[in-house]
């Protein structure tokens, strides 16, 4: 069973597991809604699913900063209410989760041994989730991920291609860095948890794992490689001045550095993302036959 229907997570885990054919139930508002842990609990003993998907959240980053108490609704008391529903119906959970439960310091990649320090309220409501997750339910996988873009609606390069139609330039912060991340690749990686669990039911149970794109860029020079690839394709194009993140100043703090290390995931699942130049093109592509 996955929870969320219409974001791009879902919609990428719907079809990458009718290509793969492995069978997913999507539930959503107002039958299982984050918001009504009563929702929840129904949606679960109805369907009394193997295993749960939890795709939804509460993701507007600038947003939460002024309605802490609706991220946190989604993003940690109904995780946990979701989580107990779980434990209660005896089904395995994987939960999404994000690089902003980091600082964003340092210069090399995160891991999963490395402490949280969220900066947002959309970092600390995300790691609240976590926290619930793990005392509620034990047969949980958290997996975080970052930089999420997809062929659907409501991402960076969607956004890029969409200004770049009335803009001749852009200006694009170049001081954060992270790993770019197809919502289909995030799906395979999360199909691949389902498909392990039909041959050894405990793997990688309990545990926290990051995954996301191989190899990293900022936000500047990402633009730049979308427009390079529209443009090859007869789409938009723009150029792209980069500034600081204190030159565009934002409601909520971003990590500076959100690189995430995938090498736990890896090891215990089988699954590498593909590098983010090999996953970008036909995204792009997918996003200017569609428009």
């Amino acid at each position: 069973m996955v929870l969320g229907r219409t974001g791009q997570l879902a919609l990428s885990l719907g079809e990458r597991a009718d290509a793969q054919g492995v069978p997913l139930r999507f539930v959503g508002r107002p039958d299982a809604d984050l918001a009504d842990p009563d929702s929840l609990r129904a949606a679960v003993a109805r369907h009394r699913p193997d295993a749960i998907v939890n795709a939804a959240a509460y993701t507007q980053v600038d947003a939460a900063e002024d309605d802490p108490e609706a991220a946190r609704l989604l993003n940690a008391a109904g995780p946990a209410a979701l989580a107990h529903a779980a434990r209660e119906s005896g089904a395995r959970l994987i939960h999404v989760s994000t690089d902003y439960v980091f600082d964003g310091s340092g210069e090399r990649p995160w891991t999963e041994d490395d402490r949280p320090s969220p900066q947002s309220v959309y970092g600390r409501t995300k790691l609240e989730g976590e926290a619930a997750i793990r005392a509620a339910c034990p047969d949980h996988v958290i997996v975080r991920t970052a930089w999420v873009y997809s062929p659907f609606e409501g991402n960076f390069v969607g956004t890029m291609l969409n200004l770049a139609r009335t803009r001749p330039a852009l200006r694009v912060v170049g001081d954060q860095i992270g790993n770019p991340t197809s919502a289909l690749d995030l799906a395979d990686g999360l199909l691949c948890v389902l498909r392990g669990w039909r041959d050894e039911p405990g793997r990688g149970l309990g545990a926290t794992y990051h995954l996301a794109g191989e190899g990293a860029t900022d936000w500047a020079s990402f633009a730049r490689a979308i427009f390079a690839l529209s443009e090859a394709e007869g789409g938009p194009t723009a150029s792209v001045d980069s500034i600081t993140s204190d030159e565009w100043p934002a409601r909520a703090p971003r990590p500076r550095n959100s690189r995430l290390a995938t090498d736990r995931f890896a090891a215990t699942f089988g699954y590498r993302a593909p590098p983010w130049r090999e996953s970008l093109p036909p995204v792009v592509r997918r996003i200017l036959a569609a428009s």
